[in-house]
C-alpha cells in the first residue's frame, strides 16, 4: 500500500467534532500516514495543536485564514505567535489573499499575508498559501517580500491558477499542492499543467471537510482524507506514473518541506 501524507485538512471543522478518531482510522486504512491539520483562526490553531498533541498521526499549522482576518480579536495574533513556537507545529497558515469573498477588507488581508510570512521566516517554517481570484495581488506581495527580506519555505494549497501563475510560484522557490478540483470534469487544465510541476514540488491534499474528489464526489457531502488516495491516482494517471511511486515521491517532498517524519 502506498504511504501517503494530506497536506491540507480541516481537522478541527465542526463537521468532525462527532468521529475524528473513526476519521482517522479510515485515513490510516487508506494508507495515508500523516496528516497536517490547518488552522484558520486563533481558535481553530489551537484545536488543531490540541489535536496534534493526541494524536501522533497529526502535525498542526497555525494561522488566520483572510475571510477570517476581520473576526479575529484583541490578542489572537499573539496566540498564532505563541503557537508557532509548540513542538507539534510544522508550519504557519492558511494564509493569503482572497477577492472571491468579501468577509475581509482586501487591506487587512494583506497586512496579516505579510505578518504570517515574517513569522514564517523568523520561526523558519513553511508557510501554507491560500490564493481564490487573487493571483496577482498574491504574486505581487510574495515578490515584494522576496526582494527584501527572502520568502520562507512554502506551498501554494490547492492550486487552481493558470500556466503563468504556476509558473511564478515556481519561480518562487514554493512547492505546489493539488486538491480534489484535480478529478473533476472542469480539472482538464490543471490535469495539464500538473506536467508542469517539478516532481519535487508536487504534494496532495484533501482540504478536507471541503472538495470530495471523483469518484465519491456525488454521494459524500463530507470529504476526508481517506479519500486522498482518489487524488493520488488521478495525478499519477496524469503524469503517466505508478500510484506507489508518485506516493513515495510526494511522501518525501512533503517530510522535507514540513521536516516532518511519520510517526
Amino acid at each position: 500500500m502506498a504511504s501517503l501524507v494530506d497536506t491540507h485538512a480541516h481537522l478541527a471543522d465542526e463537521a468532525f467534532a462527532a468521529d475524528l478518531p473513526e476519521v482517522l482510522e479510515r485515513a490510516r486504512e487508506a494508507g495515508v500516514r500523516w496528516i497536517v491539520t490547518i488552522g484558520i483562526s486563533a481558535a481553530s490553531s489551537q484545536r488543531c495543536v490540541e489535536l496534534a498533541e493526541r494524536y501522533p498521526c497529526l502535525a498542526a499549522s497555525v494561522g488566520i485564514q483572510p475571510n477570517y482576518v476581520a473576526q479575529a480579536q484583541p490578542g489572537d495574533w499573539d496566540t498564532i505567535v505563541r503557537l508557532a513556537d509548540h513542538p507539534r507545529v510544522t508550519a504557519i497558515g492558511e494564509t493569503g489573499l482572497d477577492r472571491y469573498w468579501d468577509f475581509t477588507p482586501f487591506d487587512q488581508q494583506e497586512e496579516l499575508f505579510r505578518r504570517h510570512l515574517t513569522l514564517a521566516r523568523a520561526k523558519g517554517l513553511p508557510v501554507v498559501i491560500h490564493c481564490r481570484a487573487a493571483e496577482q495581488d498574491v504574486l505581487r506581495v510574495l515578490r515584494e517580500e522576496n526582494e527584501r527580506h527572502g520568502l520562507p519555505r512554502g506551498v501554494m494549497h490547492s492550486f487552481t491558477g493558470d500556466a503563468a501563475t504556476l509558473r511564478a510560484c515556481l519561480d518562487l522557490g514554493l512547492s505546489i499542492s493539488f486538491a480534489g478540483m484535480l478529478t473533476y470534469p472542469s480539472g482538464a487544465a490543471l490535469r495539464l499543467l500538473a506536467k508542469d510541476v517539478p516532481l519535487e514540488r508536487l504534494l496532495i491534499e484533501t482540504d478536507s471537510p471541503y472538495l470530495p474528489p471523483v469518484p465519491v464526489r456525488k454521494r459524500v457531502r463530507r470529504n476526508e482524507p481517506a479519500y486522498l488516495p482518489h487524488t493520488l491516482d488521478c495525478l499519477a494517471q496524469a503524469l503517466a506514473m505508478d500510484p506507489t511511486e508518485l506516493a513515495d515521491l510526494i511522501f518525501d517532498n512533503a517530510s522535507q518541506l514540513f521536516s516532518r517524519r511519520a510517526a
